[in-house]
C-alpha cells in the first residue's frame, strides 16, 4: 500500500504565495499582537450569537472524526479476510467482502453527506459575521470626524472594510474548526492506533516525525527563495509598468534612456531567472526526499509489524491490522502538519482582528450632545468667538478669529493659500471643533446642536465637486428623497443647467460616472449647485466655486449662485473679483488671523495686505476682461 501525501502548503511554485502559511515573516514576527483575555473575549462577542450554529458545527466534526476511522478499519477487515480466504467457503467469503464493501460506501457517502452539511453551517456562520462587523465598522467610519479621512489613506480604509474582514471569514470557517476538526482526528487516530497494537502504535508515532519535519525543512527554504523571487518579480513588472506606459516610454525617447533602462531591466531580469532557477532545484530535491520517506515510513512500519508476528506464536497482530496502522499513520500526517502551523495561524488570526479593532476603537470626536438642541433657524447669523484651531498640536492654524455675519448677509473671505480660509468654513458644519473660543450659528454653540439638523440647515458648494457614480437624478436625489419632478427641474433652472440636461438623451437618467467625470467642470459645479438648492439650507457657503472654470462656465455658475444667495446668511471664500465686489464684507485672513475687514473700496485703501492681493490675484482678471471688451469692440 502507497500511502497518499498531500502537497504541503506553499509548494506551489513561482506564482504561488508568497509565503505558505507555516511560516512568519520577519514583519510579523517584530509586530506580533499581544494576546490577553481581553481580546480574547472581544473575538468571542462576535462568536456568541451563533453558539448553537457552533455547537452544531462540532457536533459534525465529532461525527466525521470517527467515521474518517472506518475506512482505514474496514480496509484492513478486508485485507485479513483475503489473507485467511477458504476457497471451500467461496460464497461465503465473497458475501462478506462484498458486505464490507458496502459498508464502507455508506460511511464515506454518510461522511461526505456530513461534511457538506458542516462546510454549509460554518460558511453561513462566517459570512453572518463578517456581515454583522462590516456593518459596525461601516456605521462607525461614517460618524468618523472629516479629519479621520483627510489624514488616513484611502487605500487603508477600504483594505480594513474589505480585504481584512473579509480574513475573518478563514479564520471562523478555517482556523477555529481545523483546530477542532485536527484535534479531533489526531486523538481518535492516536487512541485507535493503540487499540489495534500499542507497539505498532508507538512505532507509528515515531515515524510520523520522520515524515514531517523534512518537509518543513525543505519548504522553509523555498518559502525563503519563493520570497526572494516575488520581490525580484514586483521589481521587474514595476520597471515595464513605468517604462512602456504612455507618459514612462515617452520620458524615455525624450531623454534617450532607451539603453540604460534596458541595461537595468536585462539585470534584475538575470537576478529573478538565477532565483528562480535556485527555487526549482530546491522543489526537486525536496520532492525526492518526499517520495523517499512517503516509502520508507510505511516499510518500516510493515518490518516492525512482520517481525512482531514472526516474533511471538500467540499474537493477535494481523496483517489487517498492520495495513490499519499504516493508514491511519498516513491519515494523521495533514492534522499534525495543520496543527504545528496553529501558532502562524493564531499570530495571523490575532493581527487581523487587532488590525480591525484598532479602526473600531477610533473615538467619534464629533457628536452628539447629551441633549441636543433645535434651535430656530428663522436668525441664520454666524458668529466666530476668539476661535483657535490646530490639526497637529504644534502647529496652530486659526489664532483667535472673531467675526459676526448677520442674518441674510453675505461676507467673503480673502487670503493667501495656508491661510486658513477652508478650515473656517470647516468649523460651522462641525467637520472639526474648536481647540479654544466658539463657533455660533442663530447664537448657539454648534457643539450644543443636533448633527443631522445643524448640517441639514447648511449648504456647502466647494471647487471640487464630487458627484455619486449613478444618474443625474440620484445625485439629485441625494439633497431630498421626497423632492418632486416640479422641484428638480426648478432647482436645475436656477443653476442653469435644466437645458443641458434636457438636451442629453437620457435627460435626467444620464449616468454621471465615477465622480461625474462624462461631465465637464461647469456641468458638475452646476448639477451640484441644483442639488444645494434642492437643499434649501438657510446658511450657504462657498469655498472657492468658481476658481477652476473657463469664463463660461464661471459666468453661469456665478448668475447660479446671485440668485440662491439672496436672503440667505452667506460665508464667500473668494476668488473671482465679481464675488468679492458683492460681498456685504470682506475678512482679510493671514496667517490664521483676521487682519483687515470692510468693502473692497476701503480695504484698498487702507490695507497693504489687501491691496497686494488685489494686485496679484484680481488685477489679472481686470486686465483679461478689459481685453477682452476691446476685442469685442474691434
Amino acid at each position: 500500500m502507497r500511502p497518499m501525501m498531500p502537497p504541503p502548503a506553499g509548494m506551489r511554485g513561482p506564482g504561488g504565495p508568497r509565503g505558505p502559511r507555516g511560516f512568519l515573516t520577519d514583519e510579523e514576527k517584530n509586530n506580533k499582537p499581544k494576546f490577553s483575555k481581553a481580546l480574547l473575549l472581544r473575538i468571542l462577542k462576535y462568536l456568541k450569537p451563533y453558539k448553537w450554529h457552533f455547537l452544531l458545527v462540532f457536533l459534525a466534526l465529532i461525527v466525521s472524526a470517527v467515521l474518517g476511522l472506518f475506512p482505514s478499519i474496514i480496509t484492513g477487515w478486508i485485507v485479513d479476510t483475503l489473507t485467511g480466504a477458504n476457497t471451500s467457503a467461496f460464497s461465503k467469503e465473497i458475501t462478506y467482502l462484498l458486505t464490507l464493501v458496502g459498508l464502507a460506501f455508506i460511511v464515506l457517502t454518510a461522511s461526505q453527506v456530513i461534511s457538506v452539511l458542516e462546510q454549509y453551517i460554518n460558511s453561513w456562520i462566517s459570512q453572518k459575521i463578517i456581515y454583522d462587523m462590516r456593518n459596525e465598522m461601516y456605521d462607525h467610519l461614517q460618524h468618523m470626524p472629516h479629519s479621520f479621512f483627510t489624514n488616513e489613506k484611502q487605500g487603508d480604509i477600504i483594505t480594513r472594510m474589505n480585504s481584512d474582514i473579509n480574513g475573518v471569514s478563514s479564520v471562523v470557517s478555517g482556523m477555529l474548526t481545523s483546530i477542532v476538526s485536527n484535534t479531533l482526528t489526531v486523538v481518535v487516530s492516536v487512541f485507535y492506533l493503540f487499540y489495534t497494537d500499542w507497539r505498532l502504535a508507538i512505532v507509528g508515532l515515531i515515524v510520523l516525525p520522520i515524515m514531517i519535519f523534512p518537509t518543513r525543512s525543505v519548504g522553509k527554504k523555498r518559502w525563503t527563495l519563493a520570497s526572494e523571487s516575488q520581490e525580484k518579480h514586483d521589481e521587474l513588472n514595476q520597471q515595464v509598468n513605468e517604462t512602456l506606459s504612455v507618459s514612462g516610454s515617452m520620458l524615455v525617447k525624450l531623454f534617450t534612456k532607451e539603453k540604460v533602462e534596458f541595461e537595468r531591466f536585462k539585470k534584475i531580469n538575470n537576478e529573478t531567472t538565477q532565483i528562480s532557477i535556485k527555487e526549482h532545484r530546491a522543489g526537486s530535491w525536496f520532492h525526492v526526499m518526499l517520495g523517499m520517506f512517503i516509502q520508507i515510513a510505511p516499510l518500516m512500519i510493515y518490518f516492525a509489524g512482520g517481525f512482531f508476528i514472526m516474533g511471538s506464536a500467540e499474537t493477535d497482530l494481523t496483517v489487517g491490522d498492520i495495513t490499519v496502522v499504516v493508514a491511519l499513520v498516513n491519515r494523521l500526517y495533514q492534522p499534525v502538519r495543520m496543527l504545528l502551523n496553529l501558532q502562524v495561524d493564531f499570530v495571523r488570526s490575532l493581527a487581523l482582528f487587532t488590525r480591525i479593532f484598532e479602526y473600531l476603537d477610533r473615538s467619534c470626536e464629533i457628536e452628539n450632545p447629551e441633549n441636543p438642541q433645535k434651535p430656530d433657524m428663522g436668525d441664520s447669523s454666524v458668529e466666530f468667538c476668539d476661535v483657535k484651531f490646530s490639526y497637529e498640536k504644534t502647529k496652530e492654524i486659526l489664532k483667535g478669529i472673531s467675526f459676526f455675519v448677520p442674518s441674510g448677509k453675505m461676507y467673503a473671505i480673502v487670503g493667501t493659500s495656508g491661510a486658513g480660509k477652508s478650515t473656517i468654513i470647516g468649523l460651522i458644519p462641525r467637520l472639526y471643533d474648536t481647540v479654544e473660543g466658539a463657533v455660533k450659528v442663530a447664537g448657539t454653540d454648534v457643539r450644543d446642536y443636533d448633527l443631522a439638523y445643524l448640517r441639514t440647515n447648511i449648504g456647502i458648494v466647494t471647487q471640487d465637486t464630487y458627484l455619486f457614480n449613478g444618474t443625474i437624478l440620484e445625485n439629485l436625489l441625494y439633497a431630498k428623497p421626497e423632492a418632486s419632478m416640479e422641484e428638480i427641474i426648478n432647482a436645475c433652472k436656477i443653476a442653469n443647467i435644466y437645458d443641458f440636461i434636457d438636451r442629453l438623451p437620457q435627460k435626467f437618467d444620464t449616468v454621471v460616472g465615477n465622480r461625474g467625470l462624462k461631465l465637464s467642470g461647469g456641468e458638475k459645479q452646476r448639477v451640484s449647485i441644483a442639488r444645494v438648492i434642492l437643499k434649501d439650507p438657510k446658511i450657504l457657503i462657498l469655498d472657492e466655486a468658481t476658481s477652476s472654470l473657463d469664463s463660461v462656465s464661471e459666468s453661469q455658475i456665478q448668475s447660479a449662485l446671485n440668485r440662491i444667495m439672496v436672503g440667505r446668511t452667506s460665508i464667500v471664500i473668494a476668488h473671482r473679483l465679481s464675488t468679492i465686489m458683492a460681498a456685504d464684507k470682506i475678512m482679510l485672513i493671514e496667517n490664521g488671523t483676521i487682519t483687515e475687514t470692510g468693502n473692497h473700496d476701503e480695504l484698498l485703501s487702507k490695507s497693504e495686505g489687501y491691496r497686494e492681493l488685489y494686485e496679484t490675484q484680481f488685477r489679472r482678471v481686470i486686465d483679461y476682461e478689459n481685453s477682452k471688451n476691446v476685442n469685442n469692440t474691434h
